[in-house]
């Protein structure tokens, strides 16, 4: 059974920082781009940062400079470093882990979301 919980959401100050994590069970995670996605109330959920399996990451613009996504294979977890945090950056944020198999089927699996909120 595939597992993957995040932890370490909350309320933070406006400009402040907050460390995501993602665990993951039930998987060779070690070959898996694993991502981080974010659902704002009223808006479809958007790509906000992943790596693959090789270490290369891609981030959306909106948090260029400010997010980094990490991973430790033998931990079998990813990590989401936001600072400087914004008001707009307050959503249910989720982890994802991803593979193809090379012209075969494609998984992926969602974790249960963690809230991030950005208030004074």
């Amino acid at each position: 059974q595939v597992q993957l919980v995040e932890s370490g959401g909350g309320l933070v100050q406006p400009g402040g920082s907050l460390r995501l994590s993602c665990a993951a069970s039930g998987i060779i995670f070690s070959i898996y781009t694993m991502g981080w996605y974010r659902q704002a109330p009223g808006k479809e959920r958007e790509l906000v940062a992943e790596i693959t399996s090789d270490g290369t990451t891609t981030d959306t613009d909106s948090v260029k400079g400010r997010f980094t996504i990490s991973r430790v294979d033998p931990k079998n977890t990813v990590y989401l470093q936001m600072n400087s945090l914004k008001p707009e950056d307050t959503a249910v944020y989720y982890c994802n882990a991803k593979y193809r198999v090379t012209n075969g089927p494609a998984y992926s699996y969602w974790g249960q979301g963690t809230q991030v909120t950005v208030s004074s």
